[in-house]
């Protein structure tokens, strides 16, 4: 008679946890916080993770959509290339086709991108140049094979002097919920 009554207690008291788990409740101030994970991503690579990021951080996810959008063949490394040519131009601010709403109920601010040359490609200058970060928490991940996101972080830092900055980090491709969970927390973001 206690088996029949303990293993029902038992299969509800795991799927009250699973639901618990999946929700807000019990994640500090999630519900008191807005975040936003802005990502630009001409690949691939980026959005990946950045969608990892918005799930970790319980986030609103905003793409950034070049007006004149990213072909292969701009892509390329060579001198005639129109990322070569972007970057070599501090001053280069490609226009983005797309705006964030209701910009001024986010507190936090996460912002992806590839590295490109060494250095957050130009569009990030752009979406940064676009909106008031007085005030608001900026943590910045890059995703790269190589090259570390100290640079672009200190370029983007200049950009935004009224904005709160928090460390930021570089992943590869294939970064994990686990590894998007440790930097949050280190970052004072999650």
């Amino acid at each position: 008679m206690k088996r029949k009554i303990i293993i029902p207690v038992l299969a509800a008291a795991a799927i009250l946890a699973v639901v618990l788990a999946a929700s807000n409740i019990g994640r500090g101030d999630v519900g008191e916080r807005h975040i936003l994970v802005a990502y630009f991503s001409a690949t691939g690579n980026t959005k990946a993770v950045a969608e990892t990021a918005a799930t970790v951080l319980h986030a609103d996810l905003f793409r950034i959509t070049a007006e004149e959008p990213y072909t292969d063949a701009d892509l390329g490394h060579g001198a005639d290339a129109r990322v070569t040519r972007e970057q070599a131009d501090p001053a280069s601010r490609p226009a983005i086709k797309n705006r964030v709403d209701n910009w001024e109920q986010y507190d936090t601010i996460v912002i992806g991108y590839p590295i490109w040359g060494g250095d957050a490609p130009r569009i990030i200058s752009t979406f940064v140049e676009s909106y008031d970060f007085t005030g608001k928490k900026v943590a910045v991940f890059c995703t790269s094979g190589s090259s570390g996101v100290e640079d672009s972080q200190e370029n983007l830092r200049a950009l935004l002097p009224d904005a709160e900055f928090r460390p930021g980090i570089r992943f590869d491709t294939n970064a994990t919920v686990a590894d998007v969970r440790a930097w949050a927390a280190e970052a004072g973001i999650g």
